[in-house]
């Protein structure tokens, strides 16, 4: 088992486009279903696994190209540090108070090393100038435990 970092900033607004953030439904539209709904099922479908936006299912940063790995860590509490250097970066930009307050920050790292060794994944979402967010996120690869036939990314 080992563990994936995932950093992704960008605008809010990107953010939040919903249907690029999740996998496509298994079974496109039926026949004879309006053309601009196959269409949009067919931009989804194809783009879901390449846009570099954070996946609804943290789970599935693994379908996701390995040049979106920022880094790699077969402990927890190495994952763990990545994460609380990361938070260290970004803490001055948080927009909320109470993100910047590095007790809740310790807090947050220290979690993740216990969420880490018991094989979950973990995301993180702040926002910062608006309309900016950060998302970070540490998944457990090889298996993962919520969706186990996913392959890992870098090999």
């Amino acid at each position: 088992m080992h563990h994936h970092g995932y950093l992704w900033t960008g605008p809010k607004e990107r953010f939040d486009n919903e249907a690029l953030r999740r996998p496509p439904h298994p079974e496109p539209p039926p026949a004879g279903s309006r053309p601009e709904l196959i269409q949009r099922y067919r931009e989804v479908a194809a783009a879901f696994r390449l846009v570099d936006l954070p996946p609804l299912e943290t789970a599935y940063w693994l379908i996701k190209p390995g040049s979106l790995v920022r880094d790699t860590w077969t402990e927890p509490k190495e994952a763990a540090t990545w994460l609380g250097e990361q938070l260290a970066v970004f803490a001055s930009r948080f927009a909320s108070d109470r993100d910047r307050d590095t007790t809740h920050l310790a807090t947050l790292v220290d979690s993740a090393t216990e969420r880490l060794a018991s094989g979950t994944d973990l995301s993180l979402g702040f926002y910062l100038e608006r309309p900016t967010y950060l998302s970070l996120a540490l998944v457990t690869c090889s298996p993962n435990r919520s969706v186990p036939d996913l392959r890992c990314p870098m090999t």
